[in-house]
């Protein structure tokens, strides 16, 4: 496994709430994760980096994993630990009232991944078929589309676009979506913040992510395009592709 994580401010915030990492369990298994902050006045940084080091804390303490099941159940435990966490910390400290943060993640176990997903943060999938989003956005613009309110192309320009509808965190009790799908040799996958997706279309990270600079060098140019086009808000992502390995202890990051 080939994996980068990336983040950047962005040109007009002033700071960072983005968050996220690459993991491995005492196995040798991979997590990655992005995290992305809202809320609670300044919060949104407190809430995103807790979710990166809950989830990295408990999956340097999990066994190994063996199935897909067995991954999606685990997952989904934690997600629902995490969050009870976060809700509690906001609940507890005034300057936290109202943070959460979207989050997306990807377990690698063997030739199968499992991504997990709460708000617009999103996972994309490269295979020799194309570019897929394979998240749903939790978020008034993509419930809008769903509905046959509003087109995709409308979404685009939407001023409400960055409104979402569930976050880790901001509520008592949260439900992620939870898939698994097969890996075949070199097959990629992208996990980003809106502040990519708000920025950068669809068919240019397909462009981008067929280059054969390298990964590192392919995230680099998304987030030289992300901030080419206003660099608003903070833009993080992990580029990530798989290699068939003899055994789990041989992948790179």
């Amino acid at each position: 496994m080939k994996a980068h994580f990336l983040t950047d401010r962005g040109l007009v915030r002033t700071h960072n709430e983005d968050s996220g990492g690459i993991f491995y369990n005492t196995s040798g298994q991979f997590l990655a994760v992005i995290a992305d902050g809202m809320g609670g006045h300044q919060a949104g940084d407190v809430a995103s980096q807790m979710a990166t080091s809950l989830l990295e804390e408990k999956w340097e303490q999990s066994r190994k994993l063996h199935t897909p099941e067995a991954t999606e159940t685990w997952i989904s435990n934690v997600m629902i630990e995490i969050n009870a966490s976060i809700f509690q910390h906001a609940q507890e400290n005034e300057e936290c009232h109202g943070m959460g943060t979207t989050i997306v993640v990807a377990i690698v176990i063997g030739d199968f991944m499992t991504i997990a997903h709460i708000g617009d943060s999103r996972c994309y999938f490269y295979t020799e078929e194309g570019l897929k989003q394979v998240t749903e956005d939790h978020s008034l613009v993509n419930a809008l589309v769903q509905s046959g309110q509003i087109s995709k192309d409308d979404a685009i320009s939407h001023p409400r676009k960055n409104v979402v509808l569930r976050a880790l965190g901001t509520e008592e009790e949260i439900d992620s979506d939870v898939k698994t799908l097969g890996l075949e040799e070199d097959d990629k996958l992208l996990l980003c913040t809106d502040g990519l997706t708000d920025k950068v279309l669809d068919e240019e990270l397909f462009e981008l992510m067929q280059t054969t600079d390298g990964l590192y060098e392919a995230g680099e140019k998304m987030i030289a395009l992300a901030n080419e086009r206003g660099g608003e808000d903070n833009i993080s992502l992990i580029l990530f592709q798989y290699t068939a390995a003899e055994e789990e202890g041989e992948w790179l990051c």
